[in-house]
């Protein structure tokens, strides 16, 4: 039986509403949109007409499998319709037509539209063109929120919290915007630890750093993995991301860097969970995913639930 108390709560707060970033998000809502979430997941079948008669356009300027799928699927499985563009070439863009005149074009039909751009503050742009509620499903280097709420979740679910953990993030971090994102996140809970691991060249943004340091997020850098793994909750691992960079030199000169193995694994506390965002390369060996500690393919799953609570609050 549809849980109508839990939905409309959600509904009354996300109803017609923009995520562009995850600083619009307090921890109350989060609460909020999580407990929806474990309910979707309990009685997934309760919510199948939840969206009837709506149309979600997802346009995504840059390669997507996993977000994409997962919007798309996220809508059917609430009753909606979906419109798919997940290939610009193939649309009026190849035409020249602006991001302002498709976003307009695309709301006409929608009563929702998910974006992904390959260029910062892009959704912030289209947001003002958009006549409907417009989800940010990845902005360049920028944000990626929706990743953000999947990634907090999935910590929730295996760990049991979100409050006094301690997070190793590793990889990219300056071109790494679900890093971004959920840096953002946990600065919403108490005594949470952020081990930042990369190459000098690839860390956090110092601007990003200093405004979550002013919401108290202790975070700390690190260029060695093995220094702090001992001590990790959850370890996040992300790719370095060769599209990212304009020189390939560059890029060569950091793949590869830090690569997850079992023997790695023997340093890290039994009930830690390793994570990643997804696609990978080489950063975490195949040996890995059976390891009951790998939870990333979990997350894969979970992405689509907490977008089925969003797609349920925000179209009603």
């Amino acid at each position: 039986m549809l849980n109508t108390k839990l939905l409309d709560s959600a509904i009354k707060i996300f109803k017609g509403t923009s995520l562009l970033s995850i600083d619009q998000l307090t921890r109350a809502k989060l609460d909020v949109l999580y407990a929806l979430t474990d309910d979707i997941v309990a009685n997934p079948t309760d919510f199948l007409h939840v969206a009837d008669g709506k149309i979600m356009s997802a346009i995504f300027y840059e390669p997507s499998t996993r977000t994409s799928s997962s919007f798309l699927s996220a809508m059917q499985r609430l009753g909606g319709g979906t419109i798919p563009i997940t290939g610009v070439e193939f649309s009026s863009v190849s035409k020249g037509e602006t991001l302002e005149d498709t976003i307009t074009t695309l709301s006409c039909y929608s009563d929702i539209v998910v974006l992904r751009h390959p260029e910062p503050g892009t959704a912030q742009r289209a947001t003002k063109a958009s006549q409907v509620p417009l989800i940010n499903a990845g902005d360049g280097v920028g944000e990626h929120p929706t990743q953000a709420l999947l990634d907090g979740y999935t910590i929730q679910k295996n760990l049991g919290k979100l409050d006094a953990i301690t997070v190793t993030m590793v990889g990219d971090l300056k071109h790494g915007r679900t890093v971004h994102s959920l840096s953002r996140l946990l600065s919403n809970y108490k005594d949470v630890k952020v081990n930042y691991v990369s190459p000098q060249s690839l860390r956090m943004p110092k601007q990003l750093m200093s405004q979550l340091s002013s919401s108290g997020l202790s975070q700390t850098e690190h260029t060695d993995l093995g220094s702090v793994i001992a001590e990790t909750d959850a370890l996040y691992v992300t790719r370095v991301q060769q599209e990212r960079f304009k020189d390939d030199k560059d890029y060569q000169a950091v793949k590869g860097i830090y690569t997850i193995t079992p023997k790695l694994l023997k340093k890290a506390r039994e009930k830690m969970i390793v994570m990643h965002p997804l696609p990978r390369v080489d950063e975490i060996s195949t040996d890995v995913d059976s390891d009951p500690r790998a939870v990333y393919f979990d997350q894969v799953k979970n992405g689509m639930y907490v977008r089925m609570a969003l797609l349920s609050a925000v179209v009603g």
